[in-house]
């Protein structure tokens, strides 16, 4: 089934001197102008492209790949302004329409905003808004404990940063839990803290490996200067043993015990690790 605003892979029913006509199914038969062909095609080929409307309300079909489509939010720039709106650059030729309508303050040439892409039920174009909260589910969300997902910082409060996770909830990132500078917009990996009885979400950032590695040597380093420089734990422990003395996994402490062997500051033998004494 063809999705209007979203990439679909459709088939080459014709080559013309312009460009060639894709089967766009119960939509007919939808143009790709020959320059968004990056090699020639023939009758038969399959081809992924992103389909909208032009400025003649045609279906037109292109391969460039937009920032966001239908039904994702963005920070998008604006940039052009003027009576009926404003224009975003998504990545794709024709530039996404926010109307005054859907913005929140009056956007301004240059500036980046946070939006929503859908399509206007009355003009049927795809068309962007600023005002999100009309397009966040309130439902209580089907995610799990330490799920994983991409999220878009949304707003800063008191309280943390308002983050939109699968373009559908909002979870919220605490202070307490940011280790780095965040700024709106922002798009940073997180993780399902908490989900409350009211269904609010709690979160977490997610740490990149090198991180995460470091924290696990910290770890390491503390259990050894409190157990007199040395841990009864090699690649031969069981992961339970390791879990139970450090609280990581054995892969995370293979990683951290290789860091601190890398900065000489163990020495890793049969029955054990030892830390190195500074001289």
């Amino acid at each position: 089934m063809l999705v209007i605003g979203r990439r679909n892979q459709l088939t080459v029913l014709r080559k013309v001197d312009f460009g060639y006509y894709l089967d766009g199914l119960d939509y007919g038969d939808i143009l790709m102008p020959a320059k968004y062909a990056a090699e020639p095609l023939e009758a038969g080929d399959e081809v992924n492209v992103f389909v909208y409307l032009d400025s003649s309300e045609k279906l037109i079909a292109t391969t460039e790949k937009p920032i966001a489509e239908v039904g994702e939010f963005a920070y998008l720039k604006a940039v052009t302004v003027n009576e009926v709106g404003a224009f975003m650059d998504w990545g794709v030729t024709k530039q996404l329409f926010v109307p005054f309508a859907e913005q929140r303050t009056r956007m301004e040439e240059n500036k980046s905003y946070l939006v929503y892409i859908f399509i206007d039920p009355i003009t049927e174009r795809i068309i962007g808004s600023a005002k999100l909260g009309k397009f966040l589910d309130e439902t209580p969300p089907l995610f799990k404990d330490d799920e994983i997902f991409e999220g878009i910082v949304w707003q800063q409060t008191d309280l943390g940063y308002k983050v939109i996770i699968q373009h559908s909830h909002t979870g919220l990132l605490f202070h307490s839990e940011v280790y780095r500078p965040l700024k709106l917009g922002d798009k940073i990996e997180v993780e399902i803290k908490n989900i409350r009885p009211d269904g609010k979400i709690d979160l977490r950032l997610r740490k990149s490996g090198a991180e995460k590695s470091d924290e696990i040597s910290e770890i390491i380093l503390t259990k050894l200067k409190a157990n007199n420089g040395f841990l009864p734990l090699s690649d031969h422990t069981d992961p339970e043993v390791i879990k139970a003395m450090l609280g990581v996994s054995k892969k995370s402490f293979k990683k951290g015990i290789g860091k601190l062997y890398k900065d000489r500051m163990v020495n890793i033998e049969e029955n054990g690790i030892y830390l190195i004494l500074e001289e």
